[in-house]
């Protein structure tokens, strides 16, 4: 009974280290991705790809997700939103936690090499790369503008699907990369915004902390208001029709409402919900997405 204990609170911790959450929601974007690269319903050997896919995309995007923890233990241990992390709290050792995630990355590049195409092992290893040295050890800690450079990684999914399916990364798939990637520093700098002092004791240098929470609501603001025209690109490309254009314009008006609210009259109340409201946007934006296609 006792070793069943052990393997299912040691298996709670390496799966807390993959961001559970985080990763669904880049497998989401990832298939649509693929779905849209497919004209019409998917054959079955299309939606054999897809789940290679699929599974490939979600181990190297759990294995970068692990290697973040491990490297940002300390930081990790100061805030309160992060301090339970397994690495963080002292649960899993660094030799642990670096093993899982090179497991991880290499079975991924595996399957996808293997069950997918080369194009989606080598951009998805990229991105890897991008999100765990370039973003987490490099751009995190010397520059407020991390978040905005290191955006790029966040939004490969959506091209990795298309690679998957199609293999090459076409027009349609770098709308969908400029959606995301547009949408991220608003999403995370209103998280930012009412965890400021949080990143202050880090000592990371993100734009509330370095440029104050005016600068910041204006930031977000205006990166909302670009972003509302880039969610207008799949229906002016003919990706979409007019279901996805409603809903985008409903979508992309309610965040600017909530970034303009939050820039006249700020609340850390106001700042959690226009956060929690940027997940709603991106997610029911891409299911809309994906419904139109079939429509």
């Amino acid at each position: 009974m006792n070793n069943v204990q052990t393997f299912g609170s040691r298996w709670r911790q390496f799966n807390a280290l993959t961001k559970p959450r985080v990763i669904q929601l880049i497998v989401f974007c990832a298939l649509i991705g693929m779905v849209l690269a497919v004209p019409g319903v998917p054959s079955w050997p299309e939606i054999q790809l897809a789940a290679w896919a699929c599974l490939g995309i979600w181990l190297v995007a759990g294995a970068a997700a692990a290697f973040n923890c491990l490297v940002e233990k300390s930081i990790d241990a100061q805030m309160r939103r992060t301090a339970w992390r397994p690495t963080a709290n002292g649960e899993l050792s660094d030799w642990q936690a670096l093993s899982f995630s090179a497991i991880m990355c290499a079975l991924g590049s595996f399957v996808l090499y293997n069950f997918v195409n080369p194009l989606t092992m080598w951009l998805t290893f990229a991105t890897f790369v991008g999100y765990a040295v370039i973003y987490t050890v490099i751009l995190k800690p010397l520059t407020p503008q991390n978040i905005v450079i290191g955006g790029a990684s966040g939004a490969m999914p959506p091209v990795l699907g298309w690679a998957a399916m199609t293999g090459d990364v076409g027009p349609e798939a770098l709308i969908l990369f400029l959606i995301i990637f547009l949408w991220t520093p608003p999403h995370f700098w209103s998280l930012a915004l009412y965890r400021v002092e949080d990143y202050r004791k880090s000592g990371l240098p993100m734009l509330p902390v370095t440029h104050g929470n005016e600068f910041t609501r204006l930031q977000i603001l205006l990166y909302t208001f670009i972003l509302l025209a880039a969610c207008m690109m799949p229906f002016i490309y003919s990706m979409s029709g007019w279901l996805y254009l409603v809903v985008a314009l409903v979508l992309s008006f309610g965040f600017c409402g909530y970034a303009w609210a939050l820039w006249r009259n700020y609340s850390d109340a106001l700042s959690r919900k226009t956060f929690r409201f940027s997940l709603i946007h991106l997610s029911v934006l891409f299911a809309a997405l994906l419904v139109d296609h079939y429509v």
